[in-house]
């Protein structure tokens, strides 16, 4: 059986529920006990994909804070795919998402020059103090080149498995048309040996 070994990072402001989204996602569990990520947390999950195929996912959650930005290029390397959360109750981290995409469109790069394949992750749909339009969210995601967009709700495990399947099948798609660039598994840092890579378990 083929195993894909993919590294996906997760960016977004501070608090708009990365670290419980990851948690959500490979544990199935929902923590609301808050913590901040301090640098980068890294989480595994196993897919099968299909009768021939495992993937492998290298899932590195991201410190929101400004002061972990300069890190972000050690940590950016090797990427293959990104989600880019925000929080429909804070218009402010919807409007630093055009700011993190920037960011990972200028580090992140693929071997034939190409930018990462990314989604837009919409959170905490299930809240009624949303103050960010379905519509303002689709114009952003065209126009910044998103591959597509989603409302998720971590709490309510509400499209977790789904939107991280569709970024999965994008990343496999340009990887097979990239098949003999593809870079291999070894050059994505291991993060247990960057001692820039504080471990820190919780939900931000």
């Amino acid at each position: 059986m083929n195993e894909h070994l993919l590294k996906i990072l997760i960016v977004g402001d501070g608090t708009v529920g990365k670290s419980s989204f990851v948690h959500r996602y490979v544990s199935g569990q929902f923590n609301n006990m808050y913590k901040m990520t301090m640098g980068v947390d890294y989480s595994v999950k196993l897919l099968l994909w299909s009768d021939k195929e495992k993937v492998r996912l290298q899932i590195w959650d991201i410190a929101g804070q400004e002061r972990f930005i300069s890190m972000n290029r050690i940590y950016y390397k090797g990427a293959l795919g990104c989600v880019v959360m925000f929080d429909v109750t804070s218009s402010a981290s919807f409007l630093n998402c055009r700011h993190w995409k920037q960011d990972l469109d200028n580090k992140a790069i693929l071997p034939n020059g190409d930018f990462i394949p990314c989604i837009l992750l919409a959170n905490k749909c299930d809240l009624a103090q949303r103050v960010v339009s379905a519509d303002s969210i689709d114009e952003f995601s065209k126009a910044n080149g998103f591959v597509t967009w989603m409302e998720v709700s971590v709490k309510e495990n509400k499209n977790i498995g789904e939107a991280m399947r569709r970024l999965v099948q994008e990343i496999l798609s340009v990887q097979s048309s990239l098949d003999p660039l593809q870079p291999r598994p070894e050059e994505c840092v291991n993060p247990q040996l960057d001692s820039e890579c504080n471990r820190a378990a919780g939900c931000c």
